[in-house]
């Protein structure tokens, strides 16, 4: 008796452990490019693959490729059980704040966005600025010609913060550098057009810069592509994306959304979701800049060391980047 006491507490107890994954389902709306743009969108992809992995729960997902989709999508989710669904990206902040609205037992959470207000909603911003000063201290130290560009995906706000902080670093390290900045259209289209990433990549070039810094989404593929043919360096942005070209990526400016996704799964799975603005900087690991086998060649010892004089100044406190989103400015 004493056994079969035991065998029906531990079952129980294994039951209330199992239920909560059971009764979880999880969903995940990936923005156009798909999820595996070697950038944003894969970025968040492998933090739920991490998740998946490690739980074996199941996460439906949709691939976005028309604007009309982003609220279809997550309205679908829900019809289809979702108890939680992670929304990719700032252009999706409309759609994910109707349908969080018209469900509120169900829980929402989105990345790059910051500015909603619904009480079923976690929403994460990042301090890309601080990641892109870093990178800025490398593109300007490792330049020969003293010239450096950066180019942008769609011309907003949020991809002027990248450009701004680069530009802060950059001066900061070499205050005689010159930046070319180009931005590649304004609609959503700008984010998937490597012809005019290798296009405008070739007219900096052209200038005479030597290190290009792109945050474009998959146009920054053509950017990558077109600057490893000239045989000069680019840098990377949001995935570590030194391996699509070993050798010609000097960097990345990685964007920990693979976190962001993979905590907010967890969390939610765990019943510890909690709604609000989580924001990421180098303080909390949410941006950096990535050293692996790639690039290892193209650090020196010199350039190694200011970036991490940098980065350590940025979480003292001691150097503030300027955050283009709070003023609509950059004075540098």
């Amino acid at each position: 008796m004493r056994l079969l006491s035991f065998l029906a507490g531990l079952a129980l107890a294994l039951w209330a452990t199992l239920a909560p994954a059971q009764d979880f389902k999880p969903a995940v709306v990936f923005d156009m490019g798909g999820k595996f743009d070697k950038s944003f969108n894969e970025g968040v992809w492998n933090g739920v693959s991490k998740f998946i992995e490690e739980t074996g729960v199941e996460v439906m997902e949709f691939e976005v490729t028309t604007e009309t989709q982003r609220e279809q999508a997550m309205r679908r989710m829900v019809e289809r059980g979702a108890t939680l669904v992670l929304g990719v990206g700032f252009a999706q902040a409309d759609a994910i704040d109707a349908v969080a609205k018209d469900y509120p037992d169900v829980q929402f959470a989105i990345i790059d966005v910051f500015w909603l207000d619904q009480p079923n909603l976690r929403q994460y911003q990042f301090r890309e600025h601080e990641g892109s000063y870093l990178v800025g201290v490398a593109a300007a130290l490792t330049s020969e010609t003293g010239k450096v560009g950066f180019i942008g995906g769609m011309d907003i706000p949020l991809i002027r913060k990248f450009a701004c902080g680069y530009v802060q670093g950059a001066k900061a390290a070499r205050p005689d550098i010159e930046i070319f900045e180009n931005m590649t259209g304004t609609t959503p289209a700008a984010w998937n057009d490597p012809t005019k990433g290798a296009e405008l990549a070739q007219s900096q070039m052209d200038r005479g810069a030597d290190v290009i810094y792109h945050a474009a989404g998959g146009t920054g593929l053509g950017v990558i592509r077109a600057v490893a043919d000239a045989g000069e360096l680019a840098i990377g942005v949001d995935s570590n994306q030194n391996g699509l070209a070993p050798g010609n990526v000097l960097t990345s400016m990685l964007k920990r959304v693979d976190v962001a996704a993979y905590d907010t799964l967890m969390d939610a799975m765990n019943g510890e979701f909690s709604p609000g603005v989580v924001v990421l900087g180098l303080a909390e690991d949410g941006v950096d800049w990535a050293l692996d086998e790639h690039n290892a060649d193209l650090i020196t010892p010199e350039v190694k060391a200011a970036i991490e004089a940098a980065k350590a100044a940025i979480v003292a406190g001691e150097v503030k980047v300027h955050d283009y989103e709070a003023d609509g400015t950059c004075p540098f």
